[in-house]
Parts: C-alpha cells; structure tokens; sequence
C-alpha cells in the first residue's frame, strides 16, 4: 500500500476546497446581489444539484478509476466503470423519463420539452465524462512530473557516482607515477629522494583530505600543483625546460582539476635524450580562468607502460559533468610539434585576495 506523505493530503485539501469555491460561488453571488440568506440558501442546492455529480466522478476519476485501471492500461474497464458511474449520478433523469406516466404533477410534455430534456440531458453526460477527463489529465500530468523527478534524482545520483569514481582514478594514477619517478631518484641521489618523498607525503595530505570537498580553494590548488611540478622535475634532465605562470585571485574550483594534465606534459612532453619544454599557466581575470599546458610531443609506444591516457579522458569527463556549459576546452598539436591543451573556466569569484 503506498504510503500517504504530506504533498498527498496537502493535493486532497487542495482539490476540496477547488470544489467549495465551485459550489459556494452561485450562493455567495445571490447572497451579495440580493442579501437575503433564504435565496442564497435555494441557489446553494441548485449549485449541488448541478455540481455533486462531476464531484463527485472527478474524485472516483482521480484516486481509484485513474491509478487502478487507467494507468494500468485497463481501458476497457476503466471506459465501463465511468459509464456506470455516470449513468448511475444521473439517475434522476432516467427516473424522470421512465416515470413520466407515474407522477402526479408532472406536466403534459409537448415536443419541444422534450428536446430540452434531452438535451440537458447529453450536456450533463458530457459534462461529466469531460470532468473524468479533466481528473485523468490532472493525474497524468503530476505523474508525467514525478517521474521526471525520479528521472532526475537518478541522473544525480549516476551523476555523483561517476564523479567520485573518476576521482577515485586520479588518485592512483598520480601516486603510481610518482612513486616511479622517486624509485628512480633512490639510486642516484639519496638525500634527495627522502626530500621527495617528503614532499609527496604533503601532497598525498592534500589529495587525501582537501579532494573531499566538492571544491576548494584555488590557491591551494595552485599550491598543490608547484608542489608537484617541483617533484616532477627531479625526473628531468638539462634538455628538459620547465616554465610555470600562475596568477590567481580567489575562486572555488573542483579538486584536483587540472593535476592530470600536468602529469601528461610530463608524461609525454619530455625526453631524456631530446631538447623538451613544459609550459604551464593559470590566469585568471574576473571570473574566468585560464589554464593553458605546452609541452613537446613525445608519444609513449606501446611497449612504454608508464601512462594509460586515462588521466586526460578523466580531466574531460569530470569538466562535462562539473561545468557542462561553463568551460570551453582547446586542444591541438602546434608548429614545431607542440602539444596544446587550453581550459577557459567561467566561475563565481569568493573574495578580492590576489596571488601572484
């Protein structure tokens, strides 16, 4: 049995007292008009006469012939019970006409009596099937909204599943590819490495407890990011030139945004036996940001496993889903074979902080 909720019996108390002010408006314009409570009284139960009918088919429409068989695609009862129904709040003019020899003061009816009486007659059924229609149109509608809703509720939540399962992805895949990177640097420089892996334990504090938060500060994801750049660039050697711009005020940004972009320039921008350049730069002016990575082209082969393309797949998924109509992406290969990705973000600013 369906549970009763408050938006149900709020509906109820709704449709009674739509139905008062129909049945109550031919008393309370006689009793204005004429100020004698007497005539108000005779127009209220003419108002009854005429109204309880469609009343009361309108609600038998609404809460048991729609829900129970309308909706339920059993149209061929649901059409004879509101015959029934109809037939049955109109017997008085069946009764009339079956009994029109019975009754003492029923007047002689000529022709033209009787085609009025036929004709209200057909005017009050089809008034009243109009009103069962009015009730299944009403009911369809609200039905049409709430699963709509549903509909909604459960992109959200798709939604919402989606987002924390690509950010459960940049997670592993940023520590993966550190940890290589720190593995490498142990047999080299010592010393060096423990800093790294200092450094990496910051990092990991932030992606960890900071990335929770549907957004953060961008100042701190700036922060994170020069933290890891520096980190990256232990991997790099002289040929490899490294180039950061940063230039934020105060604006709230989806976690971790644009960190897989940073490890695919380092990923597939650099070479250890080539001249490589990373260019990396966040501008923002108002309320839109600009984050802007070039880097050499150097494809990974298909023997090279360090990377599985999953980080920049991930950027722009979580942007579709985030910023649907507020970012525009870029992305292309430049003259002199220069990988370019470019993010224009249009977002709310929080405060006047600068940072440079």
């Amino acid at each position: 049995m369906k549970k009763i909720d408050k938006r149900d019996i709020w509906l109820l108390f709704a449709q009674i007292a739509m139905w008062i002010i129909i049945l109550m408006a031919l008393p309370l314009a006689t009793l204005l008009s004429t100020h004698d409570f007497s005539s108000a009284r005779t127009s209220f139960f003419v108002a009854w006469g005429l109204f309880h009918a469609p009343l009361v088919i309108y609600f038998v429409n609404f809460y048991i012939l729609g829900p129970y068989l309308f909706f339920k695609r059993r149209f061929l009862l649901f059409a004879l019970c509101n015959l029934v129904l109809i037939l049955g709040m109109n017997y008085q003019f069946f009764f009339v006409w079956f009994n029109r020899n019975n009754l003492p003061d029923m007047p002689a009816m000529t022709t033209n009596m009787w085609i009025g009486f036929f004709s209200g007659l057909l005017m009050f059924l089809v008034l009243n099937c109009v009103i069962a229609a009015i009730a299944i149109g009403i009911r369809h509608f609200m039905q049409i909204r709430k699963i709509r809703k549903q509909l909604d509720e459960e992109k959200q939540k798709n939604t919402e599943a989606e987002l924390a399962w690509l950010k459960s992805q940049i997670n592993p895949h940023f520590l993966f590819n550190t940890l290589n990177n720190i593995s490498s640097l142990i047999q080299i420089d010592p010393d060096a490495a423990q800093d790294s892996l200092a450094q990496l334990s910051d990092l990991l504090r932030y992606a960890m407890y900071e990335s929770n938060k549907p957004t953060v500060s961008i100042q701190g994801e700036v922060e994170f990011m020069r933290n890891y750049i520096e980190l990256m660039k232990l991997r790099c050697n002289d040929m490899t030139e490294v180039n950061t711009s940063f230039d934020v005020q105060s604006m709230e940004i989806a976690p971790l945004l644009f960190i897989s972009l940073v490890e695919n320039a380092f990923k597939h921008g650099v070479s250890s036996s080539r001249e490589s350049k990373i260019n990396i730069s966040m501008t923002q002016i108002g309320n839109t940001l600009t984050f802007i990575c070039d880097n050499t082209n150097y494809p990974k082969t298909d023997a090279d496993r360090s990377g599985s393309g999953i980080g920049l797949e991930n950027t722009r998924r979580r942007m579709e889903l985030l910023y649907h109509d507020q970012y525009k992406w870029e992305q292309s290969i430049l003259p002199d074979n220069i990988y370019h990705v470019k993010i224009v973000l249009n977002l709310p600013i929080t405060n006047d902080n600068h940072e440079q």
